[in-house]
């Protein structure tokens, strides 16, 4: 006699969503887990050295006092800020930092793209290769060495001096003459990174279609009509990206080459938003109100930077995100 057996019930599995984000993002790190590993190191950096220090922003809002601590020191709410903005220094500070970086924008932005241009148009190689060597040079010349060089030629007695006495000018302490102040800064800023802000623009310059040539070419354009049809269109996503970026910095300009170049004379034209922060926040140790002014310059670039991309977006069709 058979004994029934036990009939088995199935339970019911949960059909695996193909399609859901837990899913890919798990067969993505099964493909690229490589990948993966070798940003670790990039993040660690940003978080530990570009996203923890803001938290040291807290001081801005505060009478700072090592003592205390960042928590413990006294609450000032606006104070600094309300100090900056009414400061005698503030309308000086933001004119000349916006003067400069214009400046810098009109004249030194350009600089590599013409240079790019004009290297991808050269066929001999050991004449091509040789120019990007010199113009890239410059870049790996330290900062005190480069404006020791600057100093010396601007000297009375300097290189040029000599050249402006060859054209029928006179003698003058250059680096003196606040009229002469961003000239020398662009210009030797030009010298310093034309080179080396070319080879992105190089880069992109290879990866123009070389058929886009060809069939201009048969259409009966000239070099000067390829530029301006094919090239130019081909890098103008690279321009605007660099662009938006350079932009985004407007405010930012570094205050090293500005402490070792300018003097009391030049005060006026030469003294930026970033060197009055290393005055104010090392030399007299106002760290409060030094990171109170840089916190109005990070917001003031994070605004442009928004602008910009927004801007380009509409315009252009390309933007950072």
């Amino acid at each position: 006699m058979k004994t029934p057996t036990a009939k088995k019930t199935e339970i019911p599995t949960k059909p695996i969503n193909r399609n859901g984000f837990a899913f890919r993002a798990r067969r993505d790190w099964q493909r690229n887990w490589e990948l993966y590993v070798i940003i670790i190191p990039v993040l660690m950096y940003f978080i530990l050295f570009q996203y923890k220090p803001m938290y040291g922003a807290l001081i801005a809002f505060k009478n700072y006092k090592p003592a205390l601590g960042f928590l413990g020191s006294p609450w000032v709410g606006l104070d600094n800020f309300t100090r900056f903005f009414t400061s005698p220094f503030f309308g000086r500070l933001v004119r000349n930092t916006l003067l400069l970086s214009f400046e810098l924008l009109l004249f030194g932005f350009p600089a590599p793209i013409i240079l790019a241009l004009l290297i991808n148009e050269v066929h001999h190689k050991g004449f091509k290769k040789s120019v990007q060597t010199l113009t890239y040079l410059p870049h790996f010349i330290s900062l005190i060495v480069v404006v020791g060089m600057i100093t010396d030629f601007s000297m009375t007695s300097g290189l040029f001096n000599d050249i402006i006495v060859f054209f029928g000018g006179e003698r003058s302490p250059l680096l003196q003459n606040p009229a002469l102040y961003r000239t020398i800064y662009v210009l030797s800023d030009i010298w310093q990174q034309v080179g080396w802000g070319s080879i992105i623009y190089l880069s992109a310059l290879s990866g123009v279609d070389a058929q886009l040539y060809d069939a201009a070419s048969i259409d009966g354009a000239g070099r000067f009509q390829k530029l301006l049809h094919v090239t130019l269109p081909g890098i103008m996503p690279t321009i605007i990206t660099m662009l938006i970026l350079r932009i985004g910095s407007l405010m930012s300009i570094g205050y090293e080459k500005t402490i070792l170049l300018y003097n009391p004379s030049t005060y006026d034209t030469a003294d930026i938003i970033s060197s009055y922060v290393y005055r104010v926040g090392l030399l007299e140790q106002g760290w409060s109100y030094s990171t109170a002014i840089g916190l109005f310059n990070s917001v003031i670039n994070l605004i442009l930077l928004v602008l910009a991309n927004k801007l380009s977006k509409k315009l252009a069709d390309t933007s950072l995100w």
